[in-house]
């Protein structure tokens, strides 16, 4: 059966946080882990070795797959930091018009820096996906 790579574990995301090499994203990993925390009244948790994630829902695809996920999420990786947070929204693509410097990928949004992006619209985007997620996975 499958087993998902990224799980919720108990490790800690301060401790995470203080081994990010650059002390510029380590900076910006606790700016985010502010915004993410006040915005969604979630206690951090780290899923997985690198993301630091906030909620959790559990989805099942029609096709049987299964699991368990944060509503949404950040990881200060090497080259980016990368966002995450719900795929099937539309509303998102609307929201990253005005969100500032950033890149997408299917399920991340990539930014090279806090001080890039519109930190209302950060808010937004957050409050966004957790709507959506809760609206489309109501059993949590």
């Amino acid at each position: 059966m499958y087993q998902p790579k990224t799980k919720e574990t108990d490790s800690s995301v301060i401790e995470f946080i203080e081994n990010v090499d650059s002390p510029k994203k380590r900076e910006d990993a606790y700016q985010l882990l502010d915004i993410f925390t006040e915005t969604t009244g979630f206690i951090a948790k780290m899923w997985g070795p690198s993301i630091i994630g906030f909620g959790t829902y559990h989805y099942k695809y029609e096709s049987g797959h299964e699991g368990d996920a944060p509503l949404v999420g950040f990881s200060p990786r090497k080259a980016k930091i990368s966002l995450y947070f719900a795929t099937g929204d539309t509303k998102r693509e609307e929201l990253l018009k005005d969100f500032g410097k950033h890149t997408s990928g299917k399920s991340c949004v990539y930014i090279n820096k806090v001080a890039d992006i519109d930190l209302n619209v950060l808010k937004e985007l957050i409050n966004q996906s957790v709507k959506f997620l809760r609206e489309t996975y109501p059993n949590n």
